[in-house]
C-alpha cells in the first residue's frame, strides 16, 4: 500500500548522501589494507585457528590475535579472549585490574553507560561485588558543548585518582558521540601534569568508524566488545582491551590470577571466527553506518530529531531518534525484530533489563544473540522516548528493514507521509 512512497522517500535519501557513502568506503579500505599487513606480518596460516584444552600454555592461535589486535591499535600488547562475556565485562575487567582499594575514579564524559553503574557501585541499586566494595571513589565531569572539559576533569583529581575513564558513544544520552581525535587535549595535559594516572576510552561501536583509534591520540587503555564492531558480526563471543603492556598484564591478572595473566587461557573451539572477525569488521562496519545514515536522513525529511544528522561525520555505529511517544519507541523496535533473520515472529515489549533503571525495548533478531553489530535497536522507556540503532551486516538488509519500520509506523499512524 505503501510502497511507492517509500521507495520515493528511500531514494530522495540514498542521493543526499552519496558523497558520505563515498567518503565510508575510503575508510573501508584503509581500515581493511591496516588489518590485512598484520595478519601478513604475523604470518596468519591455518594452524592459528585450531583450539585448545586444559590450561591454554603456549596457545599459538590466541597470542597470535593479541599481537594483531595490538598492531591494530598500535599499542604495546592486548588481551583478546572469548571468555570475557561482554563489553561490560571488558570494562569491568579493565577497572578492577587498573584500581586498588582506596584509588579514585574520575569519568570525563558524565554518567557512564547505564550497565556500568553496577560495576562503579551507584545508581539505584545496591549491587555486590562493585568497586565501592573495594573504597574505590568516583567522580564525573561533564562534557562542555559536547566536547571533554580538561578543566572540569583537572578540578575532580585527587591525589589518589589513578584512572580517568570516558565513553566514546553516546550511550543511552543525547549527546555527540566523540572522535579519536577528541581524545589527545586530555591525555596529552594527564601525562603531563599527572604520569601517575592512567586513561581508559571505551570504545565500543567505535572500532573502524574513523581512519584510527583514541590510542593513536593518547589513550593508554581501550576496551570493547567482539560482538560489536571488531567481531565483524561473525565473533560469536568475547572482548578485548589494548594498551600498555603493565596495563594489559595488570588486567589480565584479573581476568585469570596474579602472576598467570595472559599465559593462561584455552579455547577448544576454533579460533577462525575472531580472526576472520576481525579482518571483516570494516566491511561490516561500513554497511552499520550506510544504514545509520540512511535511517536518519529519512527520519529527518519526516520531521524527526536525530543524533548525529544524518550527513555529519561520525565517531560510531549508533543512530539516535526522537520517537517522542512510547508507541513509536515501540514500534520502531517490533518492526525492525518483524524484519530479523532470526527470531522475526516475535514482538519486543518494554521489560524490566538487568542493569537498567527504566523498562527497556530491545529488537535484536541476531545470529549471534545480542550482537549488536548485527542490525539492532533499543531505547529506555522514557521521555523523550529515543530509539538507538546501531549495527548491520549488509546496507540491503538495513534498507529493507527500514521500509518494514516505515511501513508499520504508517499503519498504526506513528508518522504520516504525504508524498
Amino acid at each position: 500500500m505503501y510502497e511507492e512512497k517509500l521507495d520515493r522517500l528511500i531514494a530522495e535519501a540514498e542521493a543526499d548522501l552519496k558523497a558520505r557513502f563515498k567518503e565510508i568506503e575510503i575508510n573501508e579500505e584503509k581500515r581493511t589494507r591496516q588489518i590485512l599487513d598484520a595478519f601478513r606480518e604475523e604470518g596468519v596460516s591455518y594452524r592459528h585457528f585450531s583450539g585448545t584444552t586444559g590450561y591454554g600454555y603456549d596457545d599459538i592461535g590466541r597470542d597470535t590475535l593479541e599481537r594483531i589486535y595490538a598492531r591494530v591499535f598500535h599499542t604495546e600488547a592486548a588481551l583478546m579472549r572469548p571468555h570475557i562475556a561482554s563489553g561490560t565485562a571488558a570494562l569491568s575487567l579493565t577497572l578492577f585490574g587498573l584500581t586498588r582499594p582506596g584509588d579514585h575514579i574520575v569519568s570525563a564524559t558524565g554518567m557512564p553507560y547505564d550497565t556500568l553503574l553496577g560495576v562503579i557501585g551507584i545508581g539505584q541499586k545496591e549491587v555486590p561485588g562493585s568497586l565501592k566494595e573495594m573504597n574505590v571513589s568516583f567522580d564525573c565531569a561533564e562534557l562542555k558543548d559536547g566536547k571533554i572539559d580538561p578543566e572540569a576533569v583537572e578540578k575532580l583529581v585527587r591525589k589518589n585518582t589513578t584512572l580517568i575513564i570516558a565513553q566514546r558513544s553516546r550511550g543511552y544520552a543525547w549527546r555527540p558521540s566523540l572522535m579519536p581525535e577528541s581524545f589527545r587535549e586530555l591525555a596529552e595535559h594527564i601525562h603531563k601534569n599527572h604520569p601517575g594516572i592512567r586513561l581508559m576510552v571505551d570504545n565500543c561501536y567505535g572500532e573502524f568508524v574513523c581512519p584510527e583509534e583514541p590510542t593513536d591520540y593518547g589513550a593508554d587503555v581501550c576496551v570493547g566488545s567482539l560482538i560489536k564492531n571488531p567481531g565483524g558480526g561473525i565473533a560469536p563471543t568475547g572482548g578485548y582491551v589494548a594498551g600498555r603492556k603493565d596495563d594489559i598484564e595488570r588486567i589480565a591478572s584479573r581476568l585469570t590470577a596474579p602472576g598467570l595473566g595472559r599465559e593462561l587461557g584455552s579455547c577448544e573451539a576454533s579460533y577462525r571466527p575472531f580472526y576472520q572477525g576481525l579482518f571483516m569488521a570494516p566491511h561490516t562496519v561500513a554497511q552499520a553506518l550506510k544504514t545509520a545514515m540512511l535511517t536518519a536522513r529519512v527520519f529527518e525529511n519526516l520531521g524527526f530529531e536525530t543524533t548525529p544528522p544524518a550527513l555529519e561525520k561520525r565517531a560510531d555505529i549508533i543512530q539516535a531518534i526522537k520517537m517522542m511517544t512510547a508507541e513509536r519507541l515501540v514500534t520502531f523496535c517490533q518492526g525492525l525484530q518483524a524484519a530479523s533473520p532470526v527470531d522475526s515472529m516475535s514482538s519486543p515489549e518494554p521489560w524490566e533489563m538487568p542493569g537498567y533503571d527504566d523498562p527497556v525495548v530491545m529488537a535484536a533478531g541476531t545470529f549471534v544473540a545480542g550482537a549488536s553489530i548485527e542490525l539492532s535497536a533499543d531505547g529506555p522507556i522514557r521521555p523523550p522516548f529515543t530509539a538507538y540503532m546501531q549495527g548491520g551486516l549488509t546496507y540491503t538488509h538495513g534498507k529493507i528493514a527500514l521500509k518494514e519500520v516505515l511501513s508499520r509506523m504508517m499503519n498504526n499512524q506513528s508518522i504520516h507521509v504525504d508524498k
